[in-house]
């Protein structure tokens, strides 16, 4: 991974961000800064991860891909977690 220094927000990128924003806000009137939503979402894609690896074994393979496919973590049936993201 490389570090940058600065993130170009696209129509798309500020869209997601204000989605975001509304997950993480404590109330309506909460208005969180952009690395606050970064580091929820940063957290929730690391955590996800290690709760389906745990479900491993205790949960069928058929109901952890329902529940936990997206457009980021992409399930093989009884084979591994890879990302779709890039």
């Amino acid at each position: 991974m490389t570090s940058r220094t600065s993130l170009k927000l696209t129509d798309e990128r500020k869209r997601l961000f204000e989605k975001a924003s509304e997950i993480v806000a404590a109330d309506e009137t909460d208005d969180p800064p952009r690395s606050v939503v970064l580091d929820a979402a940063l957290t929730h894609l690391i955590e996800s991860k290690e709760n389906i690896e745990k479900a491993r074994g205790d949960v069928d393979p058929t109901t952890i891909q329902q529940v936990a496919n997206t457009s980021v973590i992409g399930l093989r049936y009884r084979t591994r977690v890879e990302s779709r993201w890039r």
